[in-house]
């Protein structure tokens, strides 16, 4: 007697705490609409953060090819030290004595031309052999210099063409990954609530069968029904039990799906609101004005094709006319002659250089050619692109119309289960419909809801990826 009236205690204490449980649940769960969803996926997707350090990493590159157009200035400096040293001669002689020529007015030696053709000289004076010491010591160089190019070919124009391009590609590249997270969000989140919408049709569902077993159960033992038709309801029970168990397991899993998403620990319980998407999507669309124009993809294809056109000119570049200036100064200070510095003095210099290529033996007109053919095939994949995405844009606006019509379609559907389940009910409380009528009913009401569920989920996901097509998800 003990035990048993402990199991009660137990039992009713359990059911005590069971509303304060679901109160702490409930708070606990962490309140996600659709909109915060996006931000914290935008907020914590690894491709959007890759991207973005390639935007800075090209816009960069662009900001360095941009440096081309400017002079260079250098500075250099040498120093080093040697212990070479040594000495020379040289040797001594005669040095002619120069005179006054009244007639010209200018110096000439005194000299006179000897027989055999020789120099004789008339006045000399002695010059004596000299020996010379010579030390390298220490030797420092040092100057700055100034280059600016004047005309590369257009190397330069082209190279920061194609660098800026490539900064605009990243930049598209961030926002077709954006729309991409976002698409991703919006599938994850709809499956997120079609499971627990789904779930919540399966309870009603068991709710219907449980209300009709205590009504057949209660015929049964009158005497006005037999246990085959308890046993009918029974196994629809049974379906029912095993139909929520399932929709329990899609819940955790699309919630942990979600968080996965958009960035949140797989465990963190989430409270969505599924009651945010009666205007969220328009009744129509104008499939008129449909462009693929904001899209893009189609900006990253126009800029795969530009820089391609700029590879044929810096290509071209390599084999035209490059001029140049330079200026410059330097210094140089070192060796020690007899013992005086010899080396003790700076100079100034100025210049240009012209590089004019004469013969490549056809390396030019290879090199162009396989350059043009790169740009038509840029050219090539932009127009067949721009096909593919044309084609998925009008799919999406028809999948739109279809969602449209499918959600118009299962709302009826669903009046009319309920209308039907709600004769069907009458019928067999009167005894005029065996009870399977009432059972096929109650199903079809269930198979009805279901549909008319995923139909809401799929219209949001096919506005999405209408968005998405045109280039304007946000």
């Amino acid at each position: 007697m003990k035990t048993f009236i402990n199991k009660v205690f137990l039992v009713l204490a359990c059911a005590a705490a069971m509303p304060f449980a679901k109160v702490d649940a409930q708070e606990a769960a962490r309140d996600i609409t659709l909109s915060q969803a996006r931000e914290l996926a935008l907020e914590h997707n690894k491709d959007i953060a890759k991207s973005k350090l390639t935007l800075e990493q090209t816009q960069n590159d662009a900001k360095a090819y941009k440096t081309n157009y400017y002079p260079r200035i250098n500075l250099m400096a040498a120093d080093f030290y040697s212990t070479s040293n040594g000495d020379f001669s040289i040797a001594g002689g005669h040095l002619p004595i120069y005179m006054l020529n009244p007639a010209t007015g200018t110096y000439v030696p005194n000299v006179t031309m000897g027989a055999d053709g020789n120099y004789i000289l008339n006045q000399y004076a002695d010059f004596p052999s000299t020996k010379m010491d010579y030390k390298v010591g220490n030797i420092f160089l040092g100057g700055v210099s100034l280059t600016q190019p004047l005309y590369m070919g257009g190397k330069i124009t082209a190279a920061y063409r194609m660098a800026s391009r490539g900064a605009e590609m990243a930049e598209e590249n961030i926002r077709l990954t954006e729309s991409q997270v976002i698409l991703n969000t919006d599938e994850a989140y709809m499956q997120a609530i079609r499971a627990r919408q789904l779930a919540d049709v399966a309870r009603s569902y068991k709710q219907l069968l449980e209300e009709l077993m205590k009504n057949v159960e209660s015929a049964v033992r009158h005497g006005l029904k037999t246990r085959n038709d308890q046993m009918k309801v029974q196994v629809k029970l049974n379906e029912a039990e095993l139909a929520i168990q399932r929709a329990e397991n899609g819940i955790r899993l699309s919630t942990m799906n979600l968080c996965h998403v958009i960035g949140l620990p797989l465990n963190t319980p989430l409270q969505l609101d599924a009651d945010q998407f009666s205007d969220a999507v328009p009744a129509t669309i104008p499939t008129d004005g449909l462009s693929i124009d904001a899209r893009p993809e189609s900006a990253i294809l126009q800029a795969k094709t530009d820089i391609a056109s700029q590879q044929v000119k810096l290509t071209r570049s390599d084999y035209l006319p490059q001029l140049a200036m330079f200026a410059g100064y330097s210094y140089v200070n070192g060796i020690k002659l007899s013992g005086s510095k010899l080396l003790d003095r700076g100079a100034g210099a100025v210049g240009a250089t012209l590089k004019v290529p004469l013969i490549t033996f056809g390396e030019r007109t290879y090199k162009l050619r396989s350059a043009k053919a790169r740009q038509q095939i840029a050219q090539t994949e932009q127009q067949d692109l721009t096909e593919q995405m044309q084609l998925e844009l009008a799919q999406a606006a028809n999948n739109f119309d279809e969602a449209q019509t499918e959600l118009s379609i299962t709302q009826r559907s669903l009046e009319q289960a309920e209308e039907n389940m709600r004769l069907a009910r009458q019928q067999y409380d009167a005894g005029l419909e065996p009870l399977s009528q009432l059972l096929d009913a109650q199903a079809m009401w269930q198979q009805a809801s279901a549909d008319h569920v995923n139909a809401k989920c799929q219209l949001q996901v096919a506005h999405t990826k209408l968005l998405k097509a045109q280039g304007v998800l946000k």
